[in-house]
């Protein structure tokens, strides 16, 4: 029992997991203030903006299926503010969500950076190197040459794989079979 209480808590206690219920309860708040903003102001707007465009008279924001305006309670109706709004909501919401994931993309693409820029700071060539007096260009060119240099390397590397798997491959064989049998006829 002990065992599982102490898993529990490392789960927990993991950064994802606290990360994840902040950003649920920040997510949670956001959308009371967007759902309050498009259904006590945008609503009312769009309601009112309807109501104009049917020339001011009765009701227009609204379409009664069973019912009128006088009788609002007993009514059916659609009420095409609130499905405007709700269409707002949801834009302003993926909008934001959009934004936040960018911005968190980004930081995780600048902190990429500064891990790499730690490793090449602890990296025994790199110190030997500064110990000898060269600058940071010219180890970022020796480190850019021996990149190029790898890549070629693995380049040429799967290529061979490639043509011995290609080699190997039945369907070449037997085509190789069949070019000798019609060389010896």
């Amino acid at each position: 029992m002990k065992k599982f209480f102490k898993e529990f808590k490392s789960f927990v206690t993991r950064g994802n997991v606290i990360d994840l219920a902040v950003g649920v309860i920040i997510g949670g708040a956001f959308t009371a203030i967007v759902t309050a903003l498009t259904n006590n102001i945008l609503r009312p707007l769009i309601n009112w903006i309807i109501y104009l465009c049917g020339g001011g008279e009765g009701i227009a924001a609204y379409t009664f299926l069973v019912g009128s305006a006088e009788e609002m309670d007993a009514a059916i109706y659609i009420d095409w503010g609130a499905f405007l709004s709700a269409i707002i909501n949801f834009i302003l919401i993926a909008l934001v969500l959009f934004l936040i994931i960018k911005a968190i993309n980004k930081a995780h693409g600048g902190l990429g950076k500064v891990k790499r820029g730690f490793l090449i700071l602890l990296d025994p060539e790199v110190r030997a190197l500064r110990k000898e007096g060269k600058t940071w260009a010219e180890i970022r060119e020796i480190d850019n040459k021996k990149a190029a240099e790898k890549k070629a390397a693995d380049e040429k590397a799967a290529a061979e794989a490639a043509a011995e798997a290609k080699a190997n491959d039945p369907a070449t064989i037997l085509k190789e079979i069949r070019d000798l049998l019609k060389e010896k006829k």
